[in-house]
């Protein structure tokens, strides 16, 4: 297994897709590191000889920032809206969607809530 920014990427699979398992690189932004190595993104991970790799990792390095630096760059504009008392920070620290989306029906996920059975709504009739 090869390891990029940290991360063992699988090495059966596609460098496409394989460059997607690191944190902050997604499908685009693996098809332009593949791009500006000049690698072949349909050959697998373990085709890739130790040139083509530490080239990979070289412009993930310089141009990206991935992984680490990058969940304590995101964990630092949460905690700083959240310090500032922005409504955006208030709904981070509730635990609620920040953008726009509606509360009353939906956001069971953000809310950790399991749906509620309501009393004298119709069941399913079964047969005897």
């Amino acid at each position: 297994m090869p390891r990029i920014a940290g991360i063992d990427v699988p090495a059966k699979k596609r460098v496409e897709v394989a460059l997607t398992y690191v944190y902050g690189i997604g499908r685009p932004m693996a098809r332009k590191i593949i791009a500006k190595a000049g690698i072949d993104g349909n050959i697998r991970t373990e085709a890739l000889s130790t040139a083509q790799l530490a080239k990979l990792v070289e412009i993930i390095d310089e141009n990206y920032k991935v992984e680490g630096d990058l969940r304590k760059e995101i964990s630092m504009n949460i905690k700083r809206l959240i310090d500032l008392g922005a409504y955006r920070g208030l709904r981070h620290k509730a635990n609620l969607p920040v953008r726009g989306q509606r509360t009353h029906t939906n956001a069971r996920t953000r809310k950790g809530r399991p749906r509620i059975a309501v009393a004298g709504k119709k069941q399913a009739p079964t047969s005897k």
